[in-house]
């Protein structure tokens, strides 16, 4: 990200399984996986939310029951080809719509993970 986060005031936790040459003082790098980065994430954020960015990264949490929450922003756009935003997982997530926000070549859509 280039030193920053795409919400400039967040801290930013960086999951990786190499060293990251270019983290800034503002992110803190994770290479013990999503438990405790996401540990670490609700650590610094206290009372406030924390998000996980990126298909890789949110299949991870969905299969650790670390996600509670899903947003995603869906264009209407059918790739021909290309890589899955979700990785595989273990068995389905059953989501709970609680809106969806229509706006000019986007739909913004919010699920609740039903355990």
């Amino acid at each position: 990200m280039g030193g920053g986060g795409p919400h400039p005031t967040a801290r930013l936790f960086v999951l990786s399984h190499r060293p990251a040459p270019e983290i800034s003082e503002t992110q803190t790098l994770v290479t013990t996986g999503i438990e405790d980065a996401v540990a670490a994430a609700s650590a610094a954020a206290g009372d406030k939310d924390v998000c996980l960015m990126g298909g890789g990264l949110v299949t991870e949490g969905l299969k650790a029951g670390l996600v509670d929450e899903v947003i995603l922003h869906q264009v209407p756009v059918l790739l021909g080809a290309g890589r899955s935003f979700f990785q595989e997982l273990p068995e389905h997530v059953h989501l709970r719509l609680l809106e969806a926000v229509p706006a000019p070549g986007v739909t913004h859509l919010h699920y609740e993970v039903v355990p």
